[in-house]
């Protein structure tokens, strides 16, 4: 190769949806993506490749035809399984869309859940999944009532009540609440170890046996949850740096581009 690195490739599509709460994202790419989370539940296909990632149930590996999933707040990663990329279709939800579709699905009942597996090895399953990615991304007429069977058929076969050792342990409710309230504000190791009433290397060590991550790590994926959000909504990509606790815009977009792989510009573009 003459002392030259083979690029892996890396590309990002952002579909927009016909169901408001949701977002649709083609993706191939070689790339290792950091320990991140969302705010969203996502579920998709691995079409071509193979990854490994770490999940809230442990380490796993997910090929072709396999089903991916990831909860609201579930700390993973992802690497391709070999030197060859992989190729994948996600869709997003927003956590009030599948809440009130689990509602519907248990007559009004409602109750906290989760995707119950990471990676799931169901051909007709996966077929579901293509067939709501291809409903929720069709500009047909009829699509929208398509759309809504199909996520009931899904969810009816994916979601369970949550995995209790997921669950954040009490110790440290109170320093992962006060990031929670208020993302873009300034706080300290020695801050959120007297909330959890414990010394500060205790709180390190709770804290990311509970959430996967360090109290800094997760206080910076809860401010790029924010600014995302933000994005969303029309805010300019200065201004949502800024008010999500970012000390520039150029800091917030490295963060951003890592954890979703694709830059907040180009996300602002689509969603706007």
């Amino acid at each position: 190769m003459n002392g030259m690195l083979t690029r892996r490739p890396h590309e990002f599509q952002i579909l927009k949806c016909r169901i408001v709460g949701v977002q649709a994202i083609v993706a191939r790419s070689g790339r290792h993506f950091a320990r991140h989370t969302h705010d969203q539940f996502g579920i998709g296909v691995i079409h071509d490749g193979a990854q490994k990632s770490a999940s809230g149930r442990g380490p796993v590996e997910a090929g072709p035809g396999d089903v991916i999933t990831v909860n609201p707040g579930e700390v993973h990663d992802g690497a391709p399984v070999g030197d060859a990329a992989r190729f994948w279709q996600m869709l997003y939800f927003d956590p009030g869309v599948i809440a009130s579709a689990v509602a519907d699905i248990r007559q009004g009942k409602e109750e906290d859940v989760e995707f119950s597996h990471p990676v799931i090895s169901n051909p007709p399953l996966a077929g579901t999944v293509r067939r709501l990615f291809s409903a929720m991304t069709s500009s047909e007429t009829g699509a929208d009532l398509d759309s809504q069977e199909l996520l009931l058929a899904l969810l009816t076969d994916v979601i369970d009540k949550p995995h209790k050792p997921g669950s954040v342990a009490r110790e440290v409710h109170a320093a992962r609440e006060r990031i929670d309230d208020d993302p873009a504000a300034p706080v300290s190791l020695a801050d959120l170890a007297s909330l959890a009433d414990m010394s500060q290397f205790q709180l390190l060590r709770a804290f990311r046996r509970a959430t996967g991550l360090t109290p800094h790590a997760y206080l910076v994926q809860r401010r790029i949850q924010l600014a995302r959000r933000m994005i969303a909504t029309g805010t300019g990509l200065a201004e949502a740096a800024l008010a999500s606790g970012f000390a520039d815009q150029s800091h917030m977009t490295r963060i951003f581009t890592s954890s979703y792989g694709f830059s907040p510009r180009r996300f602002a573009r689509v969603v706007l």
